[in-house]
Formats: C-alpha cells, sequence, structure tokens
C-alpha cells in the first residue's frame, strides 16, 4: 500500500439487500475519483466472528469490479488505511472511536449521500461508507454490482436446483413480504400499521398478480422472514411454495442474525437470486433492500404506492436492462424471465 493510494471503504454487518445497495453506491464513488473499493463486511449480521469478512465467506473472491480495484477478504486485518478520513468523525484516535450514536450514523448517511450523489472529489484519502447508502447511486451501478458479483459454488447450486424444480415450465409469481418479526422495521413501519389489513393488500396483489396476461401456468413464491405470514398464505394458496429454511419464533426478530449460522445467510441469498427470475414481483413493503435486485430485473413488477399503501402499482420493462415505466395495473405483458446463468 502506497501513499498515492486512495481508498472507499463500504463497511456493512446488515441484511444483503442493504450491504448490495450500499456496495454499489461505493463502487460508483470509487469509479469516479480512481479510488479502491474495500469491501469490509466484518462483524456482519450472519456471522458470529467479528474479525471474519462476510463477503467472501458468500461471495467467490474477486480483485476488480469494471476497471475498479477491489479488496474483500480477510486481509483486511492487517491493512492500515491512510487519513484523512471522511466523515471527519473517523479522524478521532481509536480509542475516542469506539463508539458512535446513532444520531452520529445517521449524520454520516447523509454526509455520505451528499457526497456520493455528486461527481465531486475531496482531499480525503479514505473515505468511510459505514452506513446505509440506498439512493445514493444510479440504477446501472446496482446492475453492474450484482452482475460481477457471483455467490459462492454451494449457493449457485442450491439456487439452480430449485429453479429446474420449481420454476421451468412456469410464469412465477415471486411474493417478498418483509414482516420484521418483532424487529423495529422503521420506515417499513405504516405498512403493517394493522397486520390484518397488510395481509388483505397482499392478498390483493397476488390477485391481480394472477390475473395478468401469462402465457404459462403460474407458481407463487413465497420469501418472508415471519413464519405467520408463511401459514397464513400457505392457507390462501395451495400453489404456493418457498424453500426450506429455519424461522425463528414468531415476534423473535428478523432472520438476518448469527444465531442462525451461515445457513441462514445461504438461504438469504438463495432468495434474493430466485425472486431476480420469477415472471412477476410483489414488494411488501417496497422500501425493502432485500427484493431491489429483482425489481431491476425481472418483467413486472407490483409494489404498493408510498403515499397510500392500499394503491398497487405496476411497473413493466420490456428489456431487463431498461429501468421501468411506473403505472396502475392495466394491460399484458409477455416477456419472460432469463434462466440463471453464473
Amino acid at each position: 500500500m502506497t501513499h498515492q493510494q486512495r481508498f472507499v471503504i463500504s463497511r456493512r454487518r446488515t441484511g444483503f439487500g442493504d450491504c448490495l445497495w450500499s456496495l454499489a453506491s461505493a463502487w460508483q464513488y470509487s469509479k469516479r475519483t480512481g479510488r479502491t473499493l474495500v469491501i469490509d463486511w466484518r462483524g456482519s449480521c450472519y456471522l458470529s466472528d467479528p474479525f471474519t469478512n462476510a463477503f467472501s465467506v458468500f461471495f467467490e473472491p474477486l480483485d476488480n469490479i469494471s476497471g475498479v480495484p477491489v479488496i474483500c477478504d480477510d486481509k483486511i486485518n492487517q491493512l492500515c488505511f491512510p487519513g484523512p478520513f471522511f466523515p471527519h468523525w473517523w479522524n478521532r484516535p481509536a480509542i475516542d472511536g469506539v463508539y458512535r450514536s446513532d444520531d452520529q450514523i445517521f449524520h454520516e448517511r447523509d454526509e455520505l449521500r451528499r457526497l456520493l450523489v455528486t461527481s465531486e472529489d475531496i482531499q480525503a484519502n479514505t473515505i468511510v461508507c459505514d452506513a446505509c447508502l440506498m439512493w445514493g447511486c444510479d440504477q446501472e451501478a446496482e446492475r453492474i454490482i450484482f452482475q460481477s458479483i457471483t455467490p459462492r459454488q454451494e449457493i449457485r447450486r442450491r439456487i439452480d436446483d430449485v429453479y429446474h424444480r420449481a420454476f421451468e415450465g412456469h410464469d412465477v409469481i415471486g411474493i417478498h413480504v418483509r414482516h420484521g418479526n418483532g424487529e423495529d422495521t422503521m420506515g417499513h413501519r405504516p405498512y403493517w400499521t394493522d397486520p390484518r389489513v397488510a395481509m388483505e393488500q397482499v392478498c390483493a396483489a397476488v390477485e391481480r398478480a394472477k390475473a395478468l396476461h401469462h402465457t404459462r401456468p403460474t407458481r407463487l413464491f413465497l420469501c418472508t422472514d415471519s413464519p405467520s405470514v408463511a401459514d397464513h398464505l400457505s392457507a390462501v394458496y395451495s400453489e404456493l411454495f418457498s424453500i426450506p429454511k429455519r424461522f425463528r419464533a414468531n415476534d423473535a426478530g428478523p432472520l438476518h442474525t448469527a444465531d442462525l449460522g451461515v445457513e441462514g445467510g445461504f438461504a438469504a441469498l438463495v432468495e434474493m437470486y430466485l425472486l431476480a427470475y420469477c415472471h412477476t414481483v410483489i414488494r411488501f413493503p417496497p422500501t425493502s433492500a432485500f427484493s431491489r435486485y429483482a425489481s431491476l430485473v425481472v418483467p413486472q413488477v407490483i409494489e404498493f404506492s408510498l403515499d397510500d399503501p392500499s394503491h398497487l402499482i405496476l411497473a413493466e420493462r420490456s428489456s431487463a436492462e431498461h429501468a421501468p415505466d411506473a403505472r396502475s395495473i392495466a394491460g399484458p405483458h409477455e416477456r419472460r424471465p432469463a434462466k440463471p446463468a453464473f
């Protein structure tokens, strides 16, 4: 490491949706400013060892993303990154920088978002992105991240197995229901003010999705963090399926927890990638980053209006490479999703 090198460190310990969307924001700024990108997922919610970089546990190693040099393994435990740092808080002596309040984290998030959405470069040698940076980049950056990283072989094998057993020959409607299961869901909270109404809205979205034009038989694929949601929808729809995974007890907290071990992370990624191979995806709520990848690539996405959760919106695209146009649900769509390719 030479004194000329400059870095953007993407530090995340949260669920994969947040990790990958925030990574896209950090990558885009690295690309604009000629910096090395460091993927630092130590202390991940999916692992119990605080010094293991979760990226190398769940994704294949890489040293470059579209021309940006990348450090993404446990080598970061031996590295010292050069100052000055941005945000300014990171210039504190190590002994003073152990604790960051929530207010400080939110302040840094806002500082970083203002920086990353511009083409401005700054004098700091190391930029530390230790906050949620969703909406800090454009959709093309998100697509590049998903095209450039590859899940580990065991994860790919599971995705392929489910695809061949359950997806082939069907127009699969993916249903992602982010419940929280007792967690503080923050921005998702308005969607769960009344759980009974919430489930009615999900069922209404399923009926709308089934009523769209399909050229093959439909099946329903459910991804959720709540055993009660899974039980409810399974009782309503006999054609619904999901991948086997461990749930926590009702109201015991989210699935992204080290209590479930590495297997919990494997299951999450299998679901995330399978959602992207659906013909239609329902996002409840649409503020969840977990279904963000699917929203960028599937032919049809049904979301709930942020202003009025009872209002359904359909986003369609004629090509998986183009951003969707959002409009009220109406009209057929015939494009089929591509088979997974790793």
